[in-house]
């Protein structure tokens, strides 16, 4: 059976080629891709701009997808055959200081990742170690399952923020990542929870998500929110933007900063850490714990990543979907590619 790939060979040389599924290893299943999401992660690799060390060309990139096992490798477990995963990306030792302690983001081997040094899931099939899986309801919807890794990035944030019920709780940021930690930490029954981001389009999507409202940076600067929030969640990556989330803390309050802003953001200073005696916390990826809280978020209902799906493509389409991924509108959230 003939199918088709998505291959970055180098940056800028984007090209959809056809592709034969490979046959599973021992302790590797084949999964056929129900859908593959695209993020700025990807415009990084088709661009060059990923840090040395972080892609492998040529590769085919999707760390985000979704889709059912239609084969496990010599002596696996047959009775995976047929279901719904989902899977995490990083192909970490198991062996490590790191892993053993349930830190797989922070692996000290060589860095491996679905998608970036990898095969990923711009294409009709994949192969995974059946390790990394993770198993979804049998009546999961395969479409909004395609959001589960952002969705275990932004668990990983929530985690950190260990808040509780009452809470005042700001995200900064309204993208793919702020939006789906909106949802979690919706869940768990803030007293306020605040979403800020220049976009006052996004103000009715962060509502769905469970925000009370939503701020410009402009705003949420003000002194009426400043030193207001119990916890903040920074996942904007602009700018100023773990400045400000810093600032909207109480004193004593916890930050979380996940946002990877470009030249010419603003240092944060010590002074503005210690005499507030902020607890501040950083996130990259997404270990193993954080994936099983956003599955478990999901199957339960709490969790709803097609709630951002703004556009759905055809695989072959895929110089499309990086345009609208670049469209300065802003209209984009999450998309889809469909084999």
């Amino acid at each position: 059976m003939t199918g088709r790939a998505v291959w970055i060979d180098a940056p800028g040389q984007l090209a959809v080629r056809p592709a034969e599924p490979a046959a599973p290893s021992p302790g590797e299943v084949l999964v056929r891709v129900a859908r593959a999401g695209i993020c700025g992660s990807d415009r990084e690799v088709l661009r060059g701009t990923r840090p040395a060390g972080f892609v492998r060309y040529p590769v085919v990139p999707g760390h985000e997808w979704s889709g059912t096992v239609a084969a496990v490798g010599p002596a696996g477990d047959a009775s995976l055959v047929g279901a719904r995963v989902v899977a995490e990306g990083f192909r970490s030792c198991r062996v490590c200081a790191a892993c053993r302690r349930g830190g797989t983001n922070l692996c000290t081997a060589p860095y491996d990742e679905t998608g970036f040094t990898c095969p990923g899931a711009w294409s009709d099939h994949l192969v995974v170690p059946a390790h990394l899986l993770h198993v979804l309801p049998p009546d999961a919807d395969l479409r909004a399952a395609a959001g589960l890794e952002p969705a275990a990035c932004a668990a990983a944030l929530c985690l950190h923020a260990a808040a509780v019920p009452g809470e005042r709780v700001a995200v900064v940021g309204a993208g793919t990542l702020g939006l789906l930690a909106t949802q979690l930490l919706a869940a768990g029954g803030p007293g306020e929870l605040v979403a800020v981001d220049p976009r006052a389009g996004r103000a009715e999507l962060a509502t769905r998500c469970g925000a009370t409202t939503l701020l410009t940076p402009k705003e949420a600067a003000g002194d009426r929110w400043a030193r207001r929030f119990d916890v903040v969640v920074e996942a904007a990556g602009a700018p100023g933007s773990a400045a400000l989330a810093c600032g909207l803390a109480r004193r004593g309050g916890r930050v979380v900063l996940a946002g990877l802003a470009a030249d010419g953001d603003q240092p944060l200073r010590a002074l503005d850490l210690v005499l507030p005696q902020l607890t501040v916390h950083t996130a990259f990826g997404a270990p193993s714990r954080a994936w099983t809280h956003a599955v478990r978020a999901f199957a339960a209902g709490h969790l709803d990543p097609a709630a951002l799906i703004t556009h759905e493509l055809p695989l072959d389409d895929v110089a499309e979907a990086f345009r609208l991924l670049s469209d300065d509108a802003g209209t984009a959230v999450k998309i889809l590619l469909r084999p």
